[in-house]
């Protein structure tokens, strides 16, 4: 197949089937920036809404850069990924203080940019600045791997090499972003993961995947994703209506976010007497477990079992451990709406307390 003839027919395909999406609008690199940071692991219509709330918070960079962390934090929820967030602030904060709030137009420069990875730093330099630089993600990965029954792994490091050169090689000169938007539309559109329409695909003449009946297995990734299993155990301590809360800091997940008061166990506690003494805050005549619920969360890379423990402090007037007061401390239920929070503490207090 011809390259220029594959070029040529993906931007005519484009050109009549791309979907109207709110940063195809502008090469703003601030929103096309914005919107490629909010898309990574997330769909785009899941992604819509956040990429417009975020506009609309934050219009221009300077705006983001002075923003406070937790509540961009709180905007974010829901989305996951929330090292994603801290990096975007990071990078607004840097882009105002060493260029002047004005975005690097080279991919080399841009790369190098807290949060900002290849994908990331070739869709801004070819949308935004015009450079020839190629994308390359998951949709991208799976038309060329299909279309030259390419059978080397996405995953490793000479997979990516490959996969690179190829795409470097079929991006054209003229307007290179709105190819790079082209593939990745058409992979998430036309060539898809599972069940492609091939017979209606304008490529299907010219794919090897399609012609040997191999795009079931395409792209090869060979690496096995095993996913680690915690056991949260979440004591929900209610005094006088009032939630106990501490902002995680550790270098764990959900960092900068709130929840209840947590252990982590190597397995499940189902023994109220051992839940109440894992803390001397307070008394066992003191206070009240009447109810537990278990909840099970999937991560990308870990699943959480987390159980809560309602926990109710008879004693209004009772002394808390200072321990308490300085890692946290308790918020009526207006001040926990206004809190960035994981989505399985949101799921929980939506389900349970609101």
């Amino acid at each position: 197949m011809e390259l220029s003839y594959f070029t040529d027919s993906l931007l005519k395909w484009y050109s009549t089937n791309q979907r109207v999406l709110p940063w195809r609008q502008t090469k703003d690199p601030y929103k096309i920036w914005l919107s490629e940071i909010i898309l990574q692991q997330t769909r785009v219509m899941q992604g819509i809404p956040y990429y417009e709330k975020f506009v609309e918070r934050f219009p221009k960079i300077f705006d983001l850069a002075i923003a406070d962390e937790q509540e961009i934090l709180w905007l974010w929820q829901g989305l996951g990924y929330y090292s994603r967030a801290r990096n975007l602030h990071k990078c607004a904060r840097l882009i105002v203080s060493e260029y002047n709030g004005t975005f690097p137009e080279s991919y080399k420069t841009l790369i190098k940019l807290p949060g900002i990875g290849p994908y990331t730093a070739a869709a801004i330099a070819s949308i935004s600045f015009n450079e020839k630089t190629p994308v390359l993600d998951g949709n991208v990965f799976r038309v060329l791997s299909r279309l030259f029954d390419i059978n080397k792994d996405i995953g490793s490091s000479e997979g990516r090499k490959y996969f690179r050169k190829m795409a470097a090689s079929l991006i054209q000169d003229q307007d290179p972003g709105e190819f790079n938007q082209a593939i990745m539309e058409f992979g998430a559109l036309q060539c898809l993961p599972k069940n492609p329409d091939c017979k209606s695909c304008i490529l299907n003449t010219n794919c090897l995947s399609y012609f040997k009946n191999n795009q079931h297995k395409r792209p090869i990734k060979q690496k096995k994703l095993i996913k680690k299993i915690r056991y949260f155990n979440y004591l929900v301590i209610d005094q006088d209506n009032c939630f106990y809360f501490k902002k995680r800091n550790s270098d764990d997940i959900w960092k900068g976010l709130f929840d209840f008061y947590l252990f982590e166990s190597d397995d499940k506690y189902t023994d109220p007497k051992q839940i109440s003494n894992h803390i001397a805050l307070f008394n066992h005549e003191d206070c009240y477990i009447h109810s537990i619920r278990e909840y099970k969360h999937t991560l990308t890379h870990q699943v959480i079992k987390a159980c809560f423990y309602h926990i109710t402090l008879k004693n209004s007037n009772l002394k808390i451990h200072k321990q308490f007061l300085n890692d946290g401390k308790f918020y009526c239920k207006e001040d926990i709406l206004k809190l960035p929070k994981p989505v399985l503490i949101d799921k929980y207090l939506k389900e349970e307390i609101f």
